[in-house]
């Protein structure tokens, strides 16, 4: 306990800086593979704090840093990503983005900031460390492949990684709730796009055409009947056709093209496998029995982010002894996708959620939302989930 309320303290010590590292990033955000200042920064600022084996240019801007502990035992991963939205922010604050047409809407700002402090705190307590510690920060989340990036060149290598450890900041959990899920808590992510050939025509003459549009919407439609009639019921899955696109030149013309895209959510690899068989069929079948033609682009993406029970329990049982932390709680699945997914499906991981949603002071608006802000109290609380449970797990596993 003694350990833990002096972690408590110095990150306390700390806080002022931590926000306003948070601020600085967020008035300069930098969408994914293109994070350069943002990953200067995080070098510059891990050597000030004393670490000299830093690796830079990983997935063109991720940076890896290493601290060596005063005793042995195994290796762990701590990441952080770092990049932004193209959205333009909305917010009327002294931090908002400065950046036309994008914005932190995801709280990675949030968590580059806390990984640094982090970072400070466990170096400060080198010699007490049972093991390694491999600092990950980590460019394109949002749908770049940043972290298969990394993976493939050799984030989890040299030293080889045993574990890792991940957070999100999470707006639709109140202030001090903190969520490590044990099993599969975030969905994969594929996605699919479309495109409906048809034969344009006189809106007064449909029989001599092939109405793409229409192709179109019965193919939308009837896509929602893989879940509701082909997916195991206890197998959670959704698909979602998010962009339609046809006609448009004039209001008695029937449209010759049509475009669609969506994505496609699921836990179990036996429903994803389906899934990614049965869409482009149903689709090729629908537009073949109206008479189009149909081409079919299905990407299969980020896998499951799968909780390792056990470390998932190690979270839960420090966050709750944090001052701060009102419930650390297993919670529920979620259908959101995390590519932090790439590093679970390979070694041990938990990747924890902190709440951040405040409704006295206003931050309601969701991730992913041009007016999207979170309490910055939640960010001391973050660092100290992390830190008291990467020194938790290593000294549980310094003799395994």
């Amino acid at each position: 306990m003694a350990v833990l309320m002096s972690i408590h303290d110095e990150i306390g010590e700390w806080e002022p800086e931590l926000i306003a590292t948070r601020r600085d990033l967020h008035i300069h955000p930098e969408i994914g593979l293109e994070e350069f200042r943002t990953s200067g920064i995080v070098a510059e600022r891990l050597r000030a704090i004393g670490f000299t084996t830093i690796r830079t240019g990983i997935a063109v801007t991720g940076v890896k840093a290493v601290l060596l502990g005063g005793r042995p035992g195994k290796t762990l991963l701590l990441r952080a990503d770092m990049d932004a939205l193209p959205i333009e922010e909305e917010n009327d604050v002294e931090y908002r983005s400065q950046t036309a047409g994008m914005m932190h809407a995801c709280g990675h700002d949030a968590h580059t900031a806390m990984l640094l402090t982090a970072a400070r705190v466990l170096m400060s307590r080198r010699e007490e460390i049972a093991g390694t510690m491999v600092f990950c920060f980590q460019p394109a989340e949002e749908g770049r492949g940043g972290a298969k990036r990394m993976v493939a060149e050799g984030i989890l290598e040299d030293p080889a990684i045993d574990a890792a450890l991940g957070l999100h900041v999470a707006q639709d959990l109140p202030l001090g709730t903190v969520v490590a899920y044990p099993g599969a808590g975030m969905a994969a992510a594929d996605n699919f796009a479309v495109k409906i050939q048809g034969k344009g025509g006189h809106a007064a003459a449909p029989h001599s055409t092939v109405d793409a549009l229409m192709v179109a919407a019965t193919i939308v439609t009837t896509l929602q009947t893989l879940v509701s009639r082909e997916v195991d019921p206890l197998s959670p899955a959704v698909v979602t056709t998010a962009i339609l696109q046809a006609g448009g030149s004039a209001r008695n013309i029937i449209a010759d093209t049509a475009t669609f895209a969506g994505s496609v959510r699921w836990f179990e690899k036996e429903t994803g496998d389906l899934l990614a068989a049965r869409i482009p069929a149903l689709i090729e079948g629908v537009a073949a029995s109206m008479r189009a033609t149909a081409e079919v682009e299905y990407t299969r993406g980020v896998p499951p982010t799968v909780n390792d029970p056990a470390i998932a329990a190690t979270v839960r049982e420090v966050a709750a002894g944090i001052e701060g932390v009102v419930e650390a709680i297993p919670g529920k699945q979620i259908m959101g996708s995390e590519d932090f997914s790439e590093f679970t499906q390979r070694v041990p991981s938990t990747f924890f959620h902190v709440g951040t949603r405040d409704e006295a002071s206003g931050k309601v608006w969701g991730h992913h939302h041009p007016r999207f802000d979170l309490d910055e109290r939640a960010l001391a609380i973050g660092v100290e989930v992390m830190v008291a449970s990467a020194l938790r797990w290593l000294d549980d596993n310094a003799g395994a």
